[in-house]
């Protein structure tokens, strides 16, 4: 009987183990998500502002750093005007859908957000928004940081709280004593910003991909169209196509790289009197990969709240992309197709540039915490046989014991 006790104790404890191992083979695979705290002495400070829309009608602007657990600093803006920064709790990425405040515009207007965040400080620097705004804009001795600070963040309230930068004194008059200068300068900034030209961005999602990756046609005709899926702006297009052979719209009107965005379509464009012939494209872009992204309280309640933040530091991501054409002289039958390859320039980031031809993970910072740990998709299955050959020789130990009894 002791025996027979022995054998069933140690099955017992064989299923035990595999079972612990099967519950906690999926926490082992979960991604570590990325948290920090707000700095306040690590921030710069922008102007206050006169506001319309909002109790608290004077407000003071500031770019705030979040530092994440590993180090990592991130600049970012408040997208949540009536609550105040809590530095003592936790801020936790969370996707745009898990905004906790629906008292806001933020919901509504995320990817107006957004394109404030690429086109505004520090994105851009300075001089590269006076660049974007040459021949529409001419600032006072330039953009100053307080100023670029001052209106990135009453454009990102504009969308996010539904406020708007008193047009006839946008700046408080206090100990800093701004300018009427200054305050041109800030409101031409913020113009800009919530403008027409404000298409919005959609939440961070690096990529660029043409589709489809190979095309065929027939001399004289316009082939196509490859249209371009991008979160990035187009650097370089890289033409692998014989003379006289050329990228347009479907217009005819030839390309070039500013003319190519986010759904445009391009067309290769192929001599009447070409011979058979074949040639690929590419384009290469650069995204950013922190811009955009949310960070909320890690126990945001009614009597916990924190301002949620909104990152507004830009790392660029290199991509590319490339497609191929292939075409038969006029009247005869095309020539087949044959599978082409996609390829990725490499990261400079220490982290691999995502596939251009797959659905993009998150983007992630640089040196982030959201690493992914070890877990395998064959854990469940070798776990399994080790539950059965376990069981098997449990039961043959059983009835051994049965038959010499």
């Amino acid at each position: 009987m002791p025996r027979t006790s022995t054998i069933v104790r140690a099955g017992a404890a064989l299923a035990g183990a595999s079972i612990a191992m099967m519950l906690a083979a999926p926490a082992a695979g979960a991604t570590e998500e990325a948290r920090g705290r707000v700095k306040f002495h690590l921030g710069a400070d922008g102007y206050k502002v006169n506001l319309h829309g909002t109790d608290r009608s004077q407000l003071e602007t500031w770019n705030y750093v979040i530092q994440l657990d590993g180090g990592e600093k991130l600049n970012v803006y408040c997208v949540e005007i009536e609550t105040d920064i809590d530095t003592g709790q936790d801020m936790v990425e969370r996707p745009w859908d898990e905004f906790p405040n629906p008292n806001t515009d933020f919901h509504a207007n995320r990817d107006k957000i957004n394109w404030v965040l690429h086109h505004g400080y520090p994105a851009k620097g300075t001089e590269a928004i006076e660049q974007a705004l040459d021949g529409t804009v001419e600032f006072n001795d330039g953009l100053s940081t307080k100023e670029a600070i001052t209106a990135t963040q009453t454009a990102v309230w504009h969308f996010s709280d539904g406020t708007d930068l008193d047009k006839d004194t946008p700046l408080v008059d206090d100990k800093r004593n701004p300018d009427a200068a200054n305050a041109e300068d800030v409101l031409a900034l913020y113009s800009y910003l919530t403008g027409d030209k404000n298409t919005g961005i959609s939440e961070p999602d690096a990529a660029l991909e043409i589709s489809p990756a190979d095309a065929t046609g027939e001399a004289g005709d316009r082939i196509g169209p490859f249209t371009v899926s991008t979160s990035g702006e187009i650097d370089e297009i890289t033409n692998k196509l014989p003379e006289g052979v050329t990228l347009t719209d479907a217009d005819g009107k030839e390309l070039t790289k500013a003319d190519i965005t986010d759904g445009t379509e391009i067309f290769v464009n192929v001599p009447e009197d070409a011979e058979d012939g074949k040639g690929s494209f590419g384009l290469k872009a650069s995204a950013a990969v922190n811009t955009g992204r949310l960070f909320v309280g890690e126990n945001y309640g009614p009597k916990t709240k924190a301002q949620s933040l909104i990152v507004a530091t830009s790392d660029q991501l290199e991509l590319s992309d490339e497609a191929m054409v292939r075409w038969s002289a006029a009247g005869e039958t095309p020539p087949s197709s044959e599978t082409s390859t996609t390829t990725t320039a490499p990261s400079t980031s220490t982290e691999a540039a995502p596939s251009t031809t797959e659905t993009p993970v998150a983007p992630q910072s640089n040196e982030g915490p959201l690493a992914q740990t070890g877990f395998s998709a064959m854990t469940p299955l070798v776990i399994g046989l080790v539950l059965l050959g376990g069981g098997a020789v449990t039961l043959l130990l059983l009835r051994r014991r049965k038959g010499t009894a």
